[in-house]
């Protein structure tokens, strides 16, 4: 079978602290050579800062064919990206959205709160776990309706990443593949 050949720029969206070696956006980008935006400080970021420099990365490409791939606080970072810049791309995949207005969320961020609840100008799917640290599932369910992003709920995952068992993610990429082809609205 032929590997898949994204048709997307696809633009991986760390959030806190990164994604290491073992995340599955790490190995994302390397197996479909996928861009990540690099950030300024992964360790106390600054989202009028974080949105800034995504957005420089979308102005560079200079194309609408743009899919964006967030994990954990980088999630929020594209609705905040989004209702500033309201620029029309392909589509997002927003995986464990990070609850900033939640006690468990950790501190040393600025401007992440409170969680922004705009719509999406393009079509996403966020991805949540029934049992991460840092959202509970039900306000995860209640960003995906006000960003206007399909649920997907994979159970009790953690946090989706590194230490929650998770490598490669293939679900994620299928997901990601839904969205390449213009499947989700």
């Amino acid at each position: 079978m032929e590997p898949y050949t994204f048709k997307s720029t696809v633009l991986i969206l760390p959030g806190l602290g990164n994604s290491g070696e073992g995340h599955w956006q790490t190995l994302w980008e390397k197996e479909y050579n996928f861009i990540r935006v690099q950030q300024r400080d992964w360790d106390a970021p600054i989202q009028s800062e974080w949105i800034e420099t995504i957005d420089t990365k979308i102005s560079e490409l200079n194309t609408t064919d743009i899919l964006l791939v967030g994990h954990s606080l980088a999630c929020c970072t594209v609705a905040f990206w989004a209702a500033r810049f309201n620029r029309k791309i392909k589509g997002a995949l927003l995986v464990a959205p990070s609850d900033t207005d939640a006690d468990t969320y950790p501190p040393g961020t600025t401007g992440f709160k409170p969680m922004p609840l705009n719509k999406l100008p393009f079509p996403s799917i966020a991805v949540a776990s029934t049992d991460d640290y840092y959202v509970a599932y039900e306000r995860a369910l209640h960003f995906a309706n006000a960003w206007g992003s399909e649920l997907v709920s994979i159970g009790p995952a953690g946090h989706i990443n590194v230490a929650a068992g998770f490598g490669d993610f293939k679900e994620g990429i299928e997901l990601l593949k839904r969205l390449d082809e213009g499947k989700v609205k």
